[in-house]
């Protein structure tokens, strides 16, 4: 071809499946005159298997540029940040002014809302009304749930994952949502479960230490422990100490994931070190049961369920993208909304700010402090005008947290409607939320001064589980 430039534009509202920009591609480059017949083939296939494994992940504009000497090059463009002033990502969340949209991650993610008639198919399977948090929508999406419903219908064995990145001693009441809920769903369905923790992702991210990762994890694990996980049926395990059983599975995804694949969806820049480009495979490994041969018995036909906050679906977009062509099936997702920060929900709860989070090791008095001195209000300025008009407690964090820790739906709504109309007060409904984490913490603190170094070492042993 000669020296210029040959560059495809696609319009993310006209072309916003991934089957629509390969065909989009594909009629363009059939007009190219000047770029060999062999480059064509090659350069459609290879933009062709970048753009599906985008899926499709709702994009503005897709640049695909043709160079002199065969080379091509992708830029993708999202104006979601733009238009919803809302970021989110595996390592950043900050909402807009409204906070997140909840409904526009579902459309930009390409997942599936949970509905009624899912809830409903549920209930009639296992016999146990839905968790207050999917009845209340806390866990709000999902991929392939329905297929998990139906190999527990069929009697077919699946696994569960979820996992934690240590980053400080002690978890806080955000940490806890995506393991308390995975300690009911293994409750009801009664399934073998897999905890990743990723001590080596805050080594490559957050400039810890290896030694100060390891610490976190054990104490992390302890609380994670406290929660109520049965050992029999529960693995936890460290990235660096189990990488040796991981690895088969992690080199496998990485030799199906390309470097350009992991810019566009992850967003990583030719200056990020290269540990960063490998971690979505370790990451996405547990999701298949060949990454434990001894835990399942050499099994490979489990379906594996990973409860998770919907920031992390990136990881697993490009997992189930990778599936079919590694022979496995594809890992089913159920994500939960984000647990606000005491500031607001704007953003979430983070370990790295304290006045942000309560964490379980918290005193009463500091949990007193921290609900009454940071826990944004939705109440009124004046008494006068809040008896007149009431609380927003779409933006009250004591009335949300609430909403999280309170299993007694008439309790909850008499507290919603007296809060909403101005019978309650900000400080009445901050000291009713006090209460109440102050009793879950001071259990959480018994039930974890049980949890031995031992016990840690057992829930950490590589051995069959129990299914």
């Amino acid at each position: 071809m000669s020296g210029e430039e040959l560059v495809c534009v696609l319009d993310g509202a006209t072309h916003g499946t991934a089957d629509a920009r390969a065909s989009a591609l594909r009629d363009w480059m059939t007009k190219i005159e000047s770029v060999a017949n062999s480059d064509k083939i090659r350069i459609r296939a290879e933009v062709t298997k970048q753009l599906q494994a985008l899926g499709d992940v709702r994009l503005e504009k897709v640049e695909v540029r043709i160079e002199a000497g065969g080379k091509w090059a992708l830029s993708l463009v999202s104006g979601e940040a733009e238009k919803d002033e809302q970021t989110v990502t595996p390592w950043d969340v900050e909402g807009g002014e409204d906070g997140i949209n909840y409904a526009k991650l579902v459309d930009q993610f390409g997942s599936t809302a949970i509905d009624s008639d899912l809830l409903a198919r549920f209930e009639r399977l296992t016999g146990r009304k839905p968790h207050p948090w999917l009845r209340r929508g806390y866990f709000f999406s999902h991929r392939d749930f329905n297929l998990i419903l139906d190999a527990y219908e069929q009697k077919k064995p699946f696994y569960l994952y979820t996992g934690r990145g240590p980053s400080s001693d002690s978890l806080h009441f955000g940490h806890t949502i995506p393991f308390l809920f995975t300690k009911w769903l293994q409750d009801v369905f009664d399934v073998p479960l897999v905890i990743q923790m990723t001590d080596d992702e805050k080594y490559l991210w957050k400039g810890m230490t290896i030694e100060q990762s390891q610490h976190y994890l054990r104490e992390n694990a302890k609380d994670i422990i406290a929660i109520g996980f049965d050992v029999t049926k529960t693995f936890i395990f460290s990235n660096y100490a189990y990488m040796g059983h991981l690895y088969p599975t992690v080199l496998r995804i990485q030799k199906a994931v390309t470097g350009s694949q992991v810019k566009g969806i992850f967003g990583f820049v030719d200056s990020d070190n290269i540990g960063k480009f490998s971690f979505p495979a370790i990451q996405a490994a547990p999701s298949f049961p060949s990454a434990f041969p001894i835990l399942f018995n050499g099994r490979t036909d489990m379906q594996c369920l990973i409860p998770c906050a919907i920031d992390q679906d990136p990881y697993f977009r490009m997992t189930r993208d990778v599936a079919p062509r590694l022979g496995q099936l594809k890992p089913a997702l159920i994500h939960s909304k984000f647990f606000p920060a005491l500031q607001g929900h704007k953003t979430k709860m983070s370990a790295s700010v304290g006045t942000s989070a309560v964490f379980l090791t918290d005193t009463p008095k500091q949990i007193a402090n921290k609900i009454n001195r940071h826990a944004f209000s939705g109440g009124r300025e004046t008494v006068e005008e809040h008896r007149r008009l009431g609380a927003n407690v779409e933006v009250d964090v004591s009335f949300q947290y609430l909403t999280f820790f309170l299993d007694d739906d008439e309790k909850l709504e008499d507290i919603r409607q007296k809060y909403a109309s101005g019978a309650l007060l900000t400080g009445e409904v901050k000291k009713l939320l006090i209460a109440e984490l102050t009793r879950r913490v001071e259990a959480h603190q018994q039930a974890r001064s049980q949890v031995t170094d031992g016990v840690v070492d057992a829930f950490m042993a590589v051995r069959p589980l129990t299914f």
